[in-house]
């Protein structure tokens, strides 16, 4: 008897740790999966993940339509409404490498970035040669920035814009747009410029010296010590804030360059990515689930309707105004001219995109927006903070001050002159790196349904198989008690009758 109850008892406690155990994979399992998930992303040299952040396994492109002015001598000379013709796209293959990388001893990984664009005249319209009509923008710019000045200054602007027969408008192929060509005003200001304030370039193009390595030193967290800021820009050239907006929280550099992202990703978090040319951090929310061509699921994220808003509809982004509300931006425009050596060039999504009707309408020849062909986004693998999908699309304009001391743009009205938009970005990633975000997905939950199952139905069944045996050994015990209790009455009853048989004959005698 004791023995069965010691076995009773140690299966009953390995019945109670099983169940136990399975109470404790369901609610501590994912918490082992997240730090084995952490510990593979971290941006460790020598790993995989390391391999494909450094040199990314991906073919990113990009497309560019040119809006090509048809009218320019009659919106010049009549005030007609200038009508363009959108052409495109042209597009470039990217290649993207991350060289001079250097380990810091704080957690944080110092790099330069060099890019690789290759002309895909087989996916494009037309090659670079192609010819367009589009605004002077060094010339509408200097322009634009003396409409403040001294007048004699506007005067002597003017007589030397005519001595070198620049006009508002410029003949050029895509490729001189694109990469560069010789400007007779930037060859005119490397000379009579002070040198602190010369630009670093001499010809004018709006990808010129992008074809290459940047010279911008980036310094980003790499997650192995904090999970939360991998990926995130500690700062860019020595920076950790921006020098041109009015709060740190809008000079903030918080954000990554959009490849990755910190893992396991809720809906509610605002993810955020920076890229020079933006001049800010560009904050994304959630969308809507989606999924891969090889079923990878992802959530997309897009910019907020409000990231380009007026003060009036948002006043959070008063803080991108430094010179007060006069010089904010109209609603669905952004301003870098801080950033782009004062040029006056506006930011927008694609056909105004989220924008005012207005400013479409300026000029004759743009389509209404579609989101489908014009919005801003980027699906990301939450679990892995991994970005699937991208397309990054944003719009190039031009804000054109009219100045009459200026004889060749008086008659040039106050717009904003659309220039180009662009789509930047990746279809998918390499089935290598798919894979690894498929099992992520979908391994651990069936792995944890698996042991929550096995552990729970071991312990229910040692837990039954215990109790049916304790009651078996105690019907058995009652048996024997039972058998024992008649055997010892029979015992009684024979004796007693021996006893009789043993007392008869003394009575008789």
């Amino acid at each position: 008897m004791e023995i069965w109850d010691i076995v009773f008892r140690i299966t009953i406690v390995i019945a109670a740790a099983l169940i136990i155990g399975g109470i404790v994979v369901a609610c501590e399992f994912s918490v082992l999966i997240n730090a084995v998930v952490d510990r593979m992303v971290a941006l460790r040299p020598g790993a995989k993940t390391f391999g494909w952040w450094a040199k990314p396994p991906v073919e990113p492109r990009i497309s560019l339509y040119i809006y090509n002015v048809t009218n320019a001598d009659d919106f010049l000379s009549n005030g007609s409404k200038a009508i363009v013709d959108e052409v495109g796209p042209y597009v470039y293959s990217e290649t993207w490498e991350k060289v001079n990388i250097v380990e810091n001893d704080n957690g944080t990984l110092s790099y330069n970035l060099r890019k690789i664009y290759s002309f895909r005249e087989d996916l494009s319209v037309g090659p670079e040669d192609d010819v367009v009509i589009v605004p002077n923008i060094p010339m509408l710019s200097a322009t634009s920035q003396s409409k403040h000045a001294a007048r004699f200054l506007r005067l002597a602007m003017a007589s030397i814009m005519d001595i070198l027969k620049i006009k508002p408008f410029v003949q050029v192929s895509v490729g001189q747009l694109l990469w560069g060509y010789e400007d007779p005003l930037l060859k005119l200001a490397k000379d009579v410029v002070p040198k602190e304030q010369k630009l670093p370039y001499e010809e004018f193009g709006l990808l010129y010296g992008k074809n290459g390595t940047s010279s911008d030193r980036i310094t980003v967290n790499t997650g192995v010590d904090d999970i939360t800021k991998y990926g995130i820009i500690d700062n860019y050239n020595g920076r950790t804030h921006l020098p041109h907006w009015t709060t740190d929280a809008c000079n903030s550099l918080a954000g990554t360059d959009g490849s990755i992202f910190p893992p396991h990703i809720e809906k509610d978090r605002i993810l955020h990515v920076y890229d020079k040319d933006l001049c800010r951090l560009l904050p994304l929310v959630f969308e809507k689930e989606v999924e891969t061509s090889n079923e990878v699921p992802g959530y997309r994220f897009t910019p907020p309707e409000w990231v380009f808003a007026d003060v009036d509809s948002h006043p959070d982004n008063m803080c991108f105004c430094p010179a007060g509300k006069p010089s904010c931006s109209p609603n669905g425009l952004f301003n870098v001219s801080l950033c782009q050596y004062d040029s006056p060039i506006m930011l927008s999504f694609p056909h105004f995109y989220l924008a005012d009707e207005s400013l479409r309408t300026q000029v004759d020849g743009i389509s209404p927006p579609q989101k489908e062909l014009h919005q801003f986004f980027f699906d990301v693998q939450p679990k892995l903070g991994t970005t699937l999908r991208v397309r990054g699309r944003v719009q190039i304009n031009l804000a054109v001050s009219q100045v009459f001391d200026i004889k060749q743009v008086a008659n040039f009205p106050d717009i904003i002159f659309p220039i180009l938009w662009f789509e930047e970005g990746i279809d998918n990633l390499p089935d290598e790196v798919t894979d690894l975000m498929r099992f992520a997905e979908q391994v651990p939950p069936k792995i944890r349904l698996g042991l929550i199952l096995g552990l729970c139905a071991l312990g229910v069944i040692l837990l039954l198989l215990a109790t049916f045996c304790l009651i078996r050994n105690s019907h058995r015990q009652s048996t024997l008690h039972l058998e024992g209790s008649n055997y010892l009455a029979t015992a009684q009853v024979d004796m007693n009758k021996k006893q009789n048989k043993e007392n008869q004959p003394a009575a008789r005698y």
